[in-house]
């Protein structure tokens, strides 16, 4: 998995430490999550993400020294919710309970991206700053590796370059797709989703078959 490193990440200029200062921080990204929703990346600035969150300005500047910070920070609790998702997913391979390991994933990721079209926004406008393209090369290194670990546990198998190989690919050709299956309004295409499915699972299953027929890297 990539790591995200100090430079590409939310770049705090001091860590809360009180409940209020906490409260305020939460504060400041919920207000950034509900401009971005509602307005798009180009409404998001300090001073309306102080007005939304009916904080001084200059408090946010204790904690995020810029905008793009207050994005990496973003970007970081949503990569955390995707993560979350991913790990329990890892933990049905493990159980035998994933017997639809696309449709599976690709519903689970469909379901976040609907609670939390500010990430769409983000997602949607990435190329836009550095901060959001390292956000996007976070969560897709995250997916990557979630979906290596599934495939092991479902295989038995260890990963190697075949499914670190793969992995990168399904994830860089859904995230292809599920650009254009959710739109700025979040709302999602269903046959686009089915036909997503349709092209993954034969994939996973010619990718399986060699897999677990083929000699242990």
């Amino acid at each position: 998995m990539t790591e995200v490193t100090e430079a590409s990440g939310p770049r705090l200029r001091r860590q809360p430490q009180q409940a209020r200062s906490r409260a305020r921080v939460e504060a400041v990204l919920t207000a950034a999550d509900r401009i971005l929703t509602r307005d798009g990346y180009e409404a998001l600035t300090m001073r309306r993400i102080a007005d939304e969150a009916c904080v001084p300005v200059g408090s946010i500047y204790q904690f995020y020294p810029d905008k793009g910070s207050v994005v990496a920070a973003l970007g970081e609790r949503y990569i955390s919710s995707f993560e979350a998702a991913i790990g329990g997913l890892v933990a049905q391979a493990d159980r035998g309970e994933l017997t639809d390991m696309v449709g599976t994933v690709i519903d689970v990721y469909a379901d976040l991206f609907r609670a939390q079209p500010g990430f769409v926004t983000l997602w949607s406008g990435r190329h836009l700053s550095p901060e959001l393209a390292r956000a996007d090369e976070a969560n897709n290194a995250a997916i990557a590796d979630g979906l290596r670990r599934i495939m092991e546990s479902l295989t038995g198998r260890a990963g190697g370059e075949l499914v670190e190989r793969a992995t990168r690919i399904m994830v860089r050709v859904a995230d292809t797709v599920l650009h254009d299956v959710f739109r700025a309004d979040g709302e999602a295409d269903p046959e686009l989703l089915t036909e997503l499915k349709r092209m993954m699972r034969l994939y996973w299953a010619d990718l399986r078959a060699e897999l677990e027929t083929g000699p242990q890297e």
